[in-house]
């Protein structure tokens, strides 16, 4: 029997005042961590109401934790502090670096899926947790290229990372759908591969389809609709997983707040479906 979803959106400074008028009924809101990391200000004191009323998880983007280079100290203070006024009841971050000689890149860049880089993630990962006290989970990326260097699939890759640090795992349903088709990686078998026990999150978006000389590349855009495909994924991801936190993400061309709860809460007819598939079983 699944219980009820618990279904959220991301936090956007453009619905702050909605929110609090309106009190959406949505479960809970996903902040991005590095837009909150200065005490003070109208952000934050905002933040700071609507967490009165809402649980929140923070997102990050900065810990860079398939950097070769150690996590910037400065970084993981200011995280901390964060989430020690917060309490989030999750806390994630991504597959991917972006940080080297103290500097940040603007993009979150992929790695090859060799043991070297599951040994960087995970020591990375752990001293994260161990600073933090809290397990952080590990958002699949979406990808556009692949490494000849790799010697292990996406999902086995995250798998072990997650089993070894003792991470979880934050699955993308979007970003699995974009990278399977840009590679033509089995879907069926990406989800499959993945133990149930890891999954604590789950995320859903809307993606972009480009032509780049008569080949379709999709692209992890966050700025419409989810699409059908990667709802009737959804729809495959918690017959495995069952009743997990879904967030949708919408980060470009945002829309009123109630165009983003009215979307998210299609999830729950999702669960709703399943819930009544497995009571006439």
């Amino acid at each position: 029997m699944i219980s009820q979803p618990f279904i959220g959106i991301g936090l956007k400074g453009s619905h702050y005042q909605d929110i609090l008028e309106q009190k959406p009924k949505i479960d809970w809101f996903e902040i991005h961590s590095e837009n909150y990391l200065i005490d003070g200000g109208g952000a934050s004191a905002m933040l700071s109401s609507i967490r009165e009323n809402y649980p929140i998880s923070m997102h990050g983007i900065g810990l860079s934790l398939g950097s070769a280079e150690v996590i910037e100290r400065s970084h993981l203070v200011r995280l901390k502090k964060l989430a020690e006024d917060l309490d989030p009841f999750l806390i994630s971050e991504h597959l991917s670096w972006n940080y080297v000689n103290n500097t940040y890149l603007p993009e979150l860049i992929p790695i090859p899926y060799t043991d070297e880089a599951i040994d960087v993630f995970c020591r990375n990962i752990e001293l994260a947790q161990d600073f933090l006290q809290r397990q952080i989970l590990i958002e699949n990326p979406s990808s556009y290229i692949q490494y000849i260097t790799s010697n292990y699939d996406e999902s086995e890759f995250l798998t072990k990372i997650a089993t070894k640090s003792g991470a979880g795992i934050l699955l993308d349903v979007n970003n699995i759908y974009v990278s399977c088709i840009n590679h033509g990686w089995n879907i069926k078998d990406y989800i499959h591969s993945i133990p149930q026990n890891l999954v604590k999150e789950i995320h859903l978006a809307g993606h972009s389809v480009k032509k780049i000389n008569d080949q379709k590349l999709l692209i992890d855009t966050h700025d419409n609709f989810v699409s059908q495909e990667v709802w009737e994924l959804y729809a495959m991801v918690i017959q495995k997983f069952g009743n997990i936190p879904t967030l949708l993400e919408w980060d470009a061309n945002i829309p009123d707040l109630s165009v983003l709860v009215t979307e998210a809460l299609k999830a729950k007819q999702f669960h709703k479906t399943l819930e009544h598939e497995n009571v006439n079983a």
